[in-house]
């Protein structure tokens, strides 16, 4: 598995959201949520993207019950390595970037 994905803002939240099973209307609600309102996810994007993350294996939908027309999505066990090594990354960009910033103040 490649360590070195960047994951965009959006696609880190749809895994980040999904830590806990989310239909995709959940999914669009928690990542306004949690970015402040700067991530908003339109239907077509957000299905797109759920389709893509399943093809790759980092998320998978949940059995639906028959009456119901929500399907659910769960993060997988490689979903969750890609959005724990993205926390990394991220977290050392912080670090960096703080480190540098405290240098020349």
């Amino acid at each position: 598995m490649n360590e070195h994905i960047s994951l965009t803002e959006s696609t880190y939240y749809i895994l980040l959201s999904l830590v806990t099973p989310q239909h995709g209307y959940g999914i669009m609600q928690k990542t306004r949520q949690l970015s402040c309102d700067r991530v908003r996810l339109a239907a077509g994007t957000l299905y797109g993207a759920l389709n893509a993350l399943c093809e790759k294996g980092w998320i998978v939908p949940l059995p639906a019950a028959e009456e119901s027309r929500k399907k659910e999505y769960r993060l997988t066990d490689k979903g969750m390595t890609i959005l724990k090594n993205e926390l990394k990354r991220l977290r050392q960009l912080l670090e960096n970037g703080e480190a540098i910033i405290r240098e020349e103040g």
